[in-house]
C-alpha cells in the first residue's frame, strides 16, 4: 500500500506549481495534465521539442547560405519555407509523392534532383523525428517509445552532417553550403547544432532503453558509405 501512495504523492508534487502575487502571498495550483505524466514523459516532451526546433534553426541557416533553394519551392520567403516545415503534418507535400524520411533526405544530395534541397533534407529528418517519437507531441504514462528508433534518428543526423560536408555534384561543388572552413571566417555552427541534436536523441534512447528494461544495441556504421537508417519501419 505504501508504494502506490508514494507514487501518488510524487505525481501530485510534480503537477503542482506555486506563484507569488504582488502582496507576497503564495498560491498553489495543480495542472491535472501532469498527473498523467511521468518524469520520462516530461523529458520526452522537452527532448522532442528541442530536436524539432533545432532542425528548423538549421533549415533557416541553410536557407541563408543557399537562398536559391527556397525560391525553387515557390515560397514567398525564407521564413515561409521554414514555417511550411514547421507545419509539415498539416500541409500537403505533392513534390515528394508520399515518401518520407531517408528517401526524401537523400534527394538533397542527388545529382538529378532539381527541387529545394534544403526542404528535402530537413523534411526527411523531421519526419524521422516524428516517427521516432511515434507522431506525438506530448507523452503520458501509458505512451511508449522505441529506443532503436531514437538511436537510428541520431545516427541519421551524423549522416546528414557528413553529406553536407562531402557530397558534391558533377562540377565538384557541394550540393549545399553549410560549415565555413576558411580560417579567416571559420563557422562550424551547423555541425555543433547537429551534434547537440544527436546528444539529445542518444540521451532519450538511453532513458527509454532503461525504462523498457532493455540494453541499447549500438550499430556500427561508417559514415563514408552510410545511408540514412530506417526509423518508422522499426517495431
Amino acid at each position: 500500500m505504501r508504494r502506490p501512495l508514494v507514487i501518488l504523492l510524487l505525481m501530485l508534487t510534480t503537477a503542482c506549481s506555486t506563484k507569488m502575487d504582488k502582496d507576497g502571498r503564495t498560491e498553489t495550483t495543480v495542472d491535472a495534465k501532469y498527473l498523467l505524466k511521468s518524469e520520462v514523459d516530461r523529458v520526452a516532451d522537452t527532448g522532442r521539442a528541442e530536436v524539432v526546433d533545432g532542425l528548423l534553426l538549421i533549415a533557416d541557416k541553410l536557407y541563408k547560405r543557399n537562398p536559391k533553394e527556397w525560391k525553387k519551392g515557390g515560397g514567398a520567403s525564407r521564413e515561409a519555407a521554414v514555417e511550411r516545415l514547421r507545419q509539415r503534418r498539416q500541409g500537403a507535400w505533392p513534390e515528394f509523392n508520399g515518401q518520407r524520411e531517408g528517401a526524401i533526405a537523400a534527394l538533397a544530395f542527388a545529382e538529378a534532383y532539381t527541387g529545394d534541397r534544403v526542404m528535402a533534407l530537413i523534411f526527411g529528418l523531421l519526419t524521422m523525428v516524428d516517427a521516432a517519437f511515434e507522431y506525438k507531441e506530448e507523452f503520458y504514462i501509458l505512451d511508449s517509445l522505441n529506443e532503436m528508433k531514437l538511436y537510428n534518428c541520431a545516427r541519421n543526423m551524423d549522416v546528414a552532417v557528413w553529406k553536407l560536408g562531402h557530397d558534391r555534384n558533377a562540377a565538384g561543388e557541394l550540393f549545399l553550403l553549410s560549415n565555413e572552413l576558411d580560417p579567416g571566417r571559420r563557422n562550424l555552427s551547423y555541425e555543433r547544432e547537429f551534434g547537440r541534436l544527436m546528444g539529445l536523441l542518444d540521451f532519450m534512447a538511453k532513458i527509454v532503453a532503461d525504462r523498457n528494461g532493455r540494453t541499447l544495441s549500438r550499430v556500427g556504421q561508417s559514415v563514408v558509405s552510410a545511408v540514412f537508417l530506417p526509423v518508422s519501419f522499426l517495431k
